[in-house]
């Protein structure tokens, strides 16, 4: 019997049972003696050995069967030993692994070396000792990572390059996601290939040694598929200047230089995409897939039932000529398609818990490694949030936690998820009940590392200052470490929700903790929008941007230097012209300046529009090349008329333009 038919279905339960496992034994770590628990790891682990053997996966079945055996015999004793935790996680993570094999179409990993290790040993394989070896040749003091400033050489592919390897088909991940779902674990998205090219420091002690470190790294960050140097050569002391591997990982590249710039020695990394992929890379999208409820289908049936009817309906009112009853069928029509609408929204949310079943893992890894006690609570999980914006949370939520843990927990704390819904927004909070955040403290580093002048930093309000952590290079930590320290992290985070229309603010102060709060559209396939007139032409601004909207008598504007301002309150606001952001002539205004509150950089500032045409939905259409080029313009929609109206994003535009720049 083929059973290829059934390959992702069973991909996409096994990622479940592997996400449940690893959620039980960071339950179990806590309460050992929990029988419910141990139980239910023993179905987990028997599901995945019979589903992975029906399959003719052998190795996952092998191996699952080996973690099976040992839960039963914890099953009877009715206790886990705490020298077992790190070993059931071990096997855990080595059946990721193997799903990752067959997700890649290459054969299983061999399991051998894990499965002749006992939980109360450590494991004994070459690399692992040959690994310790070095690095007590080297110095401590020389593993802190190096960050050589003013370095300029660029690293070249010239005359060392490293052999391309054959490069087996990728295939797309298809995902099924629902209640219980976790997305892939390292990334939503497919492995990618591309070569790593990484330089050391001229005159790096034990270098063979450190370009041993860069290897090792890399095979943590996915398959290692070749090197020059390669391991062997490195092994016999070979010089080692550059490094240049073929790396085949899902992992982001910035994860991955982040990581092999902690080594010591290591001053630069470069990434060459793999000119040999696949251009189509994404004609698979509509492969991917989504589990929907029995009484959701149910409801586009009876949906497209009426439909139908109302369409039968239309046709005989418009030959008879009845435009009372063609008004009235119309009228139903509309609020059919309404609740079409509404329906089709429901199909395409899944809970936050969908991304958040990982996290407890995260907590309990980054407690061991920094010596903290710290607790994770998760509330609002059960909140529905659109696929595309769930799965594009997966990295921020994980930075911010992971920052949480390091920046804010001192000794022992909690780290609070949670995420409730706001209207047309979700609102998800990261906090902790850690030091916080002193915003004159981050106003003088911005003046150390040189980001602005003291006057500049003095006239940032609090709020304004507390967005600092989110410039590029900007940490709140002098100390470099495995979770952070290099500036890296907030400012992907910011970026990540603002592609995604949302906001990002941050509420901290000395010893009161620090919270992070995203608000993010449920949707960003059809939203509601504001349509403005501009130099004559119509545009829509994502009322998720919009904050207010004035009728201001264009008297109270005033000029403040080369800028114009104006009062809202005790706030001065800044005023800019979307027609001049956009390279359009300006209308004169008249009495009336009609302005759009918005906020950019974390600040308030207003946007002056021609006038206001409305509020309405709109079906988001993507662009294509060469408009999905330009800064500003998130996508297009089309009006009753068949009128293309450009969606314009007022931060991403105002940020782009050296108006702001100067202000």
């Amino acid at each position: 019997m083929d059973m290829s038919q059934y390959r992702d279905l069973f991909l996409s339960e096994t990622r479940e049972h592997i996400n449940n496992l690893n959620q039980l034994v960071v339950t179990l770590e806590q309460e050992p003696g929990n029988r419910e628990t141990i139980d239910a790891l023993f179905r987990e682990a028997h599901s995945i050995k019979g589903m992975a053997a029906t399959m003719g996966f052998d190795r996952t079945a092998e191996l699952s069967h080996h973690l099976e055996d040992m839960l039963d015999g914890f099953r009877a004793t009715g206790e886990v030993p705490a020298s077992t935790v790190d070993y059931l996680l071990a096997g855990i993570d080595l059946l990721d692994g193997l799903l990752d094999d067959l997700q890649s179409n290459k054969p299983e990993r061999s399991i051998d070396a894990f499965m002749v290790e006992t939980p109360n040993e450590e494991p004994a394989r070459e690399e692992s000792v040959l690994t310790a070896e070095i690095l007590e040749e080297i110095p401590a003091e020389e593993l802190v990572a190096v960050a050589v400033e003013g370095e300029s050489e660029e690293i070249t592919p010239a005359d060392e390059s490293a052999p391309e390897p054959e490069v087996a088909p990728v295939v797309k991940v298809e995902t099924e996601e629902s209640n219980k779902a976790e997305t892939k674990k390292k990334s939503v998205k497919e492995p990618d290939v591309f070569k790593v090219l990484v330089k050391l420091a001229e005159n790096t002690p034990a270098a063979a040694a450190r370009g041993i470190l860069v290897l090792r790294e890399l095979e943590k960050s996915g398959e290692l598929m070749s090197s020059k140097p390669d391991m062997a050569a490195l092994r016999g002391g070979a010089p080692c200047q550059k490094i240049q591997a073929w790396l085949r990982t899902s992992l982001a590249k910035m994860h991955i230089e982040e990581a092999l710039l902690r080594i010591s020695g290591v001053v630069k990394v470069r990434f060459i995409d793999d000119r040999r992929k696949d251009e189509s890379s994404g004609r698979d999208e509509g492969g991917r897939t989504i589990r929907v409820r029995t009484d959701l289908l149910d409801q586009f049936v009876n949906l497209t039932g009426e439909l139908i009817t109302n369409r039968y309906m239309l046709h005989t009112a418009t030959n008879g000529r009845d435009w009372d009853k063609l008004t009235q069928t119309l009228s139903q029509t509309s609020r059919l398609i309404d609740d079409l609408h509404h329906q089709v929204l429901q199909a395409r949310l899944m809970p936050l818990e969908n991304i958040t079943g990982r996290l407890p893992r995260i907590i309990r890894d980054l407690s061991r490694k920094t010596n903290k006690e710290v607790t994770l609570r998760l509330t609002g999980a059960e909140v529905g949030i659109d696929r595309v914006v769930l799965e594009a949370l997966t990295d921020p939520l994980v930075h911010l936690v992971r920052n949480a843990v390091d920046h804010g927990i001192e000794k022992e704390g909690v780290v609070t998820l949670s995420a409730r819904r706001e209207k047309d927004l979700v609102l998800i909070e990261v906090a902790d009940d850690g030091k916080g955040m002193d915003p004159e403290q981050l106003r003088q580093q911005a003046v150390d590392r040189d980001l602005m002048t003291p006057s500049q930093a003095a006239s940032l309000s609090d709020r304004d200052a507390l967005m600092l952590v989110c410039r590029p290079g900007f940490s709140t930590t002098e100390e470099v470490t495995e979770t952070s320290g290099r500036g890296v992290g907030m400012d992907v985070v910011k970026a990540a929700v603002s592609n995604l229309g949302g906001s990002l603010d941050i509420i901290s102060a000395p010893g009161e903790g620090s919270r992070f709060q995203m608000r993010l559209p449920l949707s960003i396939a059809i939203i509601k929008i504001l349509l403005v007139s501009c130099a004559g032409h119509p545009l829509a601004i994502p009322l998720t941007r919009v904050q207010r909207t004035l009728d201001l008598p264009t008297c109270d504007i005033q000029l403040s230097g080369q800028k114009r301002v104006f009062r809202l309150g005790e706030e001065v606001v800044s005023l800019y012209s979307l027609a001049e952001a956009l390279g359009l002539p300006e209308v004169a205004a008249g009495e009336t300046t009609w302005v759009v509150l918005t906020e950019v950089q974390g600040r308030r500032v207003g946007l002056q529009v021609d006038h206001f045409l409305g509020q309405r939905e709109a079906f988001v259409k993507a662009l294509g090349f060469p408009l999905n080029l330009l800064v500003g313009l998130n996508g297009a929609t089309v009006e009753g008329n068949g009128q293309v109206v450009f969606i314009v994003d007022p931060q991403a535009l105002l940020e782009n333009r050296q108006l702001f720049k100067n202000d």
